[in-house]
């Protein structure tokens, strides 16, 4: 048997999150005390959805499934209402539990309608994309978008636990396995960079998912995002350094309709932040570089058309990051070393978007 790992998030209720492979069996513990349980999952997962119901039915529990679109397209308040009519049209009560079998998406829907059904019911998270894995499905952190931006209506709720199979990963675009990888730098840049090292010593073992050390980039920065969401569960202090990268990421994303893969927006968000650190002294060149020189190896962008950045600038002052009317950066001072650059003056960010303009 494959040897699992398990990391426990210290949120408001504790939990865990068993990595591994083929771990369809560490499910129903998991979902002890409910009896009907809801699969939310994309439409393209459709036929994997219907194997984990009727394993879930040989367990014992009531299953039903909910195929929704993929992508943000899922991500929307009417997706969400129809879930919930699933869960009232079949009598739902606060013991019985949801699923989130997808991408990251997929796993912030299910998320949200868990918490709002009932004011919360339990969910059990299977992300089946990396940047579910390391990201989205884990912290409790759940939302839907609107016209105005992303995630901009969300609660705080914890799963029951995070099942991360990587023998999902076997059937992944490379194209997408690649995207959630902008999200593993990340974790590298602000904590660990360790993680930086193992993709740069060995490139091709770091990004096959049948390996290894794979395995350990997917430990270590899922590790990274629990020991943050221990210390700050709803985001009022150090959990902001999560976001690096993110605030001109979300932007991009709203300007791209969400037609983007959230990694490769994150990408450029964060090169930016990089620049904007170097700018006001705070960030080496050498570090900049090593951002770009380790985005751009995994084939994610690093540049964006110059003549957006009115849309952007508009679009990050409406992100739920912004206090005040002002806009705040988590910004490195050195690698593994995050902080927050206050209401930096529109010639800053406008000179540090001249340096990622194509």
């Amino acid at each position: 048997m494959a040897e699992i790992s398990r990391i426990v998030v210290g949120a408001e209720i504790p939990y865990p999150v068993v990595i591994g492979r083929s771990l369809l069996d560490q499910v129903p513990e998991h979902l002890k005390g409910a009896k009907k349980v809801l699969v939310v999952h994309p439409v393209g997962l459709a036929v994997s959805a219907e194997e984990l119901r009727d394993f879930l039915i040989a367990e014992g529990f009531e299953v039903l499934l909910a195929g929704v679109p993929d992508n943000e397209e899922a991500k929307r308040i009417e997706v969400a209402a129809f879930c919930w009519g699933i869960l009232g049209k079949s009598e739902f009560s606060r013991t019985d539990m949801v699923i989130g079998f997808g991408g990251g998406t997929i796993t912030d829907l299910a998320g949200f309608v868990a918490a709002t059904w009932l004011r919360g019911v339990g969910i059990v998270q299977i992300p089946t994309t990396l940047l579910a894995m390391v990201d989205a499905a884990v912290g409790g952190k759940t939302g839907v978008n609107t016209t105005e931006g992303k995630n901009l209506v969300g609660v705080f709720h914890s799963p029951a636990a995070v099942i991360v199979d990587l023998e999902t990963l076997n059937t992944l675009p490379k194209n997408e396995l690649l995207a959630g990888f902008a999200e593993v730098v990340k974790c590298g840049l602000i904590s660990d960079p360790e993680i930086l090292n193992l993709i740069e010593s060995d490139f091709q073992k770091a990004v096959d998912p049948s390996t290894l050390a794979f395995e350990e980039l997917v430990r270590r920065s899922i590790q990274v995002k629990a020991d943050v969401v221990a210390v700050d569960f709803k985001e009022s202090s150090l959990r902001e350094i999560l976001n690096y990268g993110h605030t001109l990421g979300h932007a991009i994303e709203l300007a791209e309709r969400y037609k983007w893969r959230h990694g490769a927006a994150i990408s450029i968000g964060m090169v930016f932040v990089a620049e904007l650190a170097h700018l006001n002294g705070r960030l080496s060149i050498e570090a900049v570089q090593r951002h770009r020189d380790l985005l751009v190896k995994l084939g994610l962008p690093v540049t964006y058309p110059g003549d957006k950045w009115p849309q952007l600038l508009a679009n990050m002052q409406i992100d739920k990051k912004s206090r005040g009317g002002n806009l705040r950066f988590v910004v490195l001072d050195e690698i593994a070393k995050p902080t927050i650059m206050h209401a930096p003056t529109e010639e800053i960010l406008f000179a540090a978007f001249q340096e990622i303009a194509q």
